[in-house]
Parts: structure tokens; C-alpha cells; sequence
């Protein structure tokens, strides 16, 4: 069975609890990443991360082997990360929890359009427009730490 047929025989209740978890202690993010590999220079990285103090990182395996996509890791501050990143995991995850999601219900909304305009976005003008997006997402996020920006990608490309 695959991670997304796993994901879809969650109960709702789970999905319900997940979506709360997420709403209190998570975030769904876009970022801009530099790649020098890539044609326009940058990247769009979607993700979904929950957070628990590492005492309880057994409640973020749980939660892994619940949904099936992601890697964990222990930070050195004394907190765990659950991450899911990718188009497709991201997409996969938020189609089954959005319904029950609150306070973080524009952001997923948000990520769905970023997913949904990024195979379009071909051309330098079309590019700045979705990270203009991604811009907008770090506001509802009330981001602090973003370093690369619409305004970094528009004068890099010089557009």
C-alpha cells in the first residue's frame, strides 16, 4: 500500500487531532531557496512541520507512522521536528487534513495555489509572481527570519 492510500484510511478523528496538532503546534511554509543548478536560480520548497519538546519525541514517530512521509530530527535546543517537504507529500497531506484545520486554514490554501501555479511558472515574470505568494505566506506565518524574498528573486533576475 502506499503512503498516500495509508494516509486516505485515516479515521477522521485522526485527521481532525493531526489538523489541531498542526494548528498549535506546526506550520505550513513556503520558502525561496537559492539553486544555483536550477535555470531561474531559485526554488520554491514547500513544507509542513511539526514541533515537541524532544521529551516527547515519541508522539512526533507516532505521528510519522501515521502519515507516512517525512523525516524527524532532534535539534540542539532541546526541541524534535517532524518535516514533511515536497510538492507531492505536502499536497498528499494537506488534501486530507485542510477540512479540519482553523486557525492555519489560509495558509494551506495558500500552499495548494503555490503547488497548484509552480508547473507554470516557466518564465522569470510568471516566477516572481508565485514567490510573491510564497511572500504573502511568510506574512500569514508572521515569518521574522526570511532572508530571500520576491525582492531578492526580482533583482537577481533583474526584472
Amino acid at each position: 500500500m502506499t503512503p498516500l492510500q495509508k494516509l486516505k484510511k485515516l479515521s477522521s478523528e485522526d485527521k481532525a487531532y493531526i489538523a489541531g496538532f498542526l494548528d498549535g503546534d506546526g506550520c505550513i511554509n513556503a520558502q525561496i531557496v537559492r539553486r544555483d543548478d536550477y535555470r531561474l536560480k531559485f526554488q520554491i520548497r514547500v513544507s509542513i512541520t511539526f514541533f515537541q519538546k524532544t521529551e516527547r519525541h515519541w508522539f512526533l514517530l507516532q505521528l510519522k507512522e501515521l502519515l507516512h512521509y517525512g523525516t524527524l530530527r532532534k535539534r540542539n535546543d532541546g526541541m524534535s521536528e517532524y518535516t514533511i517537504i515536497g510538492y507531492q507529500a505536502v499536497n498528499h497531506v494537506l488534501a486530507e487534513l485542510t477540512p479540519y484545520l482553523r486557525i492555519k486554514h489560509p495558509q494551506a490554501k495558500a500552499v495548494f495555489q503555490i503547488i497548484k501555479e509552480l508547473s507554470t511558472a516557466k518564465d522569470s515574470q510568471t516566477f516572481i509572481t508565485l514567490c510573491e505568494k510564497v511572500d504573502h505566506l511568510g506574512n500569514l506565518n508572521d515569518s521574522r527570519k526570511r532572508s530571500i524574498t520576491s525582492q531578492t528573486v526580482r533583482h537577481e533576475l533583474e526584472i
